[in-house]
C-alpha cells in the first residue's frame, strides 16, 4: 500500500478520532441524535480537515513559530465560513438542524490537532491524505453513532420508519449518547486488538 493509502487508512481505523483518540467529543455527542445528523457534521468537518491541512502546509514554512496557531486558526476558520456559506445556499435545512456546531469546527481538537501534529510538518498531498483518513474516520463514527440511536431512539434510521410505534426516549437524549458511544468504542476497539 502507498504511503498516501496507508494515512488515509491509519487516520480511518488506526488513528480514528472518535473510537480511538477520543477527539471531538462535543459534537459527536451533540449531533448524533439521527444518522443524517451525523453524516452531515462528518462531511462538514471532512470538508474543512482536507482544505485546512493544504492550506496550513502550503504556509507553514512561511509563519512564524511565535504566530503559528493563531495564523491556523485563521485558516480554518476561513474554510469554516466557506463551508457555512455553502450550507446557507445549498442545504439550508441542515445548516439549520447542525447550528451552532458548524461554527465550532474552528476549535474542535481534531481540526487544530492534525493541523499541528500533521500538516505543518508534511506536504501538501500527505496532508491531504491526512486530512481526508482522519476525516472519512470521524464521518464513519458519527454516522454509525447515529444510525444507532436513531434506530433506538425511534426505529428509523436515515428517517424511514421501518418499527412500528415510539423507541426509547433515552437514545436520542444525552444518556443514549454515551451508552451508545461507550458500546461502540468497546467493539471497535476490539475489532482492533484483532488485526
Amino acid at each position: 500500500m502507498s504511503s498516501k493509502g496507508r494515512l488515509i487508512l491509519d487516520g480511518f481505523v488506526r488513528n480514528n478520532p472518535t473510537f480511538v483518540l477520543l477527539l471531538g467529543m462535543c459534537p459527536t455527542l451533540a449531533t448524533t441524535t439521527s444518522a443524517i445528523n451525523g453524516l452531515s457534521m462528518g462531511l462538514a468537518t471532512l470538508f474543512v480537515l482536507v482544505l485546512s491541512n493544504m492550506a496550513i502546509s502550503a504556509i507553514a514554512s512561511v509563519v512564524p513559530d511565535k504566530v503559528h496557531i493563531p495564523v491556523y486558526i485563521v485558516v480554518i476558520a476561513t474554510f469554516v465560513t466557506l463551508l457555512q456559506l455553502l450550507m446557507q445556499a445549498y442545504t439550508p435545512a441542515v445548516y439549520e438542524t447542525l447550528g451552532l456546531f458548524i461554527p465550532l469546527i474552528v476549535v474542535n481538537c481534531i481540526v487544530l490537532g492534525r493541523a499541528e501534529a500533521f500538516a505543518s510538518r508534511n506536504g501538501i498531498v500527505a496532508s491531504a491524505a491526512d486530512g481526508l483518513g482522519v476525516g472519512l474516520g470521524f464521518t464513519l463514527a458519527l454516522t454509525v453513532l447515529g444510525a444507532v440511536r436513531e434506530i433506538l431512539g425511534s426505529g428509523s434510521i436515515f428517517g424511514w420508519k421501518f418499527i412500528p410505534g415510539d423507541g426509547m426516549l433515552a437514545f436520542v437524549m444525552a444518556p443514549g449518547a454515551f451508552i451508545c458511544l461507550g458500546y461502540l468504542m468497546v467493539l471497535f476497539n476490539k475489532y482492533l486488538k484483532k488485526e
